[in-house]
């Protein structure tokens, strides 16, 4: 069954009509906005006639008076002297048969400066630092100081652990640093034996002593 619609309940008929009023109605609104002017009611004083309580500064001038002149100096009085002056003749005795300095010898040139700086910590010296007493006292020294750790013993650790450390000019030693480890608590007994070992003779460039890096290996072997 066809659905059919009475046309006096139709609100859509009306729909344009009612948008263009109340577009018209919206234009009007905006073109009478722009507009309306508002005037008020403004009291204008002048600034010379208004009432206050400022002082008024006396402001003295700033105008300075130019300097005085510097006074005029007198003009030095020149002494005029004759060009004819009367030397006495003097006789000069020079005495050639006395023995001369003779002349020094040309010196070759030393070229520039060397600049050393104490702080530089070199890798390779012409005197390699080494143990006060040479290797049989290092070696003396590693047998009565170097302890092998319980842990490496049970473990059966075996090898060798090589460190690096700098020795300073008055042969101290710093920096100490294992470079090659073994584990089982060798490392640390190898770092213990370099830190505590006495002065080294410090390594030498130009005779002088540097400060020298230096790398030994520590054996670890069971018996």
């Amino acid at each position: 069954m066809e659905n059919k619609k009475n046309p006096n309940s139709d609100l859509g008929r009306c729909s344009s009509m009612i948008f263009n009023l109340g577009l018209m109605l919206s234009v009007g609104a905006v073109l009478v906005a722009f507009e309306w002017k508002a005037y008020e009611d403004y009291q204008i004083k002048s600034i010379l006639n208004v009432d206050n309580d400022w002082e008024i500064l006396d402001i003295p001038s700033t105008i300075q008076e130019p300097p005085s002149p510097p006074p005029v100096l007198q003009q030095p009085q020149i002494e005029v002297i004759p060009d004819e002056v009367i030397v006495d003749k003097i006789d000069a005795i020079i005495d050639f048969s006395v023995e001369q300095d003779p002349i020094p010898a040309e010196v070759a040139p030393i070229g520039p400066p060397i600049i050393e700086n104490p702080d530089e910590i070199k890798d390779f010296v012409e005197v390699q630092a080494s143990f006060v007493g040479g290797m049989e006292k290092w070696y003396l020294y590693l047998k009565e100081n170097l302890i092998y750790p319980t842990q490496a013993r049970r473990m059966g650790t075996e090898g060798t652990a090589i460190v690096r450390f700098v020795v300073n000019t008055d042969g101290s030693i710093q920096d100490v640093e294992i470079v090659r480890t073994i584990g089982g608590g060798c490392d640390e007994v190898a770092l213990d034996v370099i830190k505590n070992s006495p002065n080294w003779n410090p390594g030498r460039v130009n005779g002088k002593a540097v400060r020298s890096r230096m790398t030994i290996p520590i054996k670890f072997r069971l018996n």
